[in-house]
């Protein structure tokens, strides 16, 4: 069931809406980035994503093959938010931190599917060997 939820940096600059089906899915990936920012995300398509305040005070990083743009507040540096364009995945997207999300309660998200990346290894689609870290 689609429900809309309100996400914010940890300052409270960048504010959003994202309109997200839980029950879908979500994913953690053991990529470089992923693992360092240790992102549990979702991704949604851009026409369910409202970025509400802060756009002028979103940071953007790229890196690789420059398709995703992965966004991040430059007073508290928190990265609320990602989106780009890759095919692979139905086009463009906009990829949620859960963490990020202001009204997710904890057993609310302890009950969502998880599907996971292996990334690092440029094996997107199926499972790294060990994920208990992730």
């Amino acid at each position: 069931m689609t429900k809309t939820y309100k996400g914010s940096c940890h300052c409270g600059t960048v504010r959003y809406e994202a309109d997200i089906d839980l029950s879908a899915g979500t994913g953690k990936c053991n990529c470089s980035i992923c693992w360092k920012r240790r992102m549990w995300g979702v991704s949604i398509k851009p026409e369910a994503f409202h970025l509400i305040q802060g756009k002028d005070n979103l940071s953007d990083y790229q890196f690789a093959t420059k398709s995703g743009h992965h966004r991040f507040c430059k007073t508290c540096g928190v990265a609320c938010f990602g989106d780009g364009y890759i095919e692979q995945i139905g086009g463009a997207f906009v990829s949620i931190n859960l963490a990020c999300l202001d009204d997710l309660a904890p057993e609310d998200l302890v009950a969502v599917p998880v599907k996971y990346m292996d990334g690092l290894h440029n094996n997107w689609f199926n499972e790294p060997a060990e994920k208990r870290h992730l």
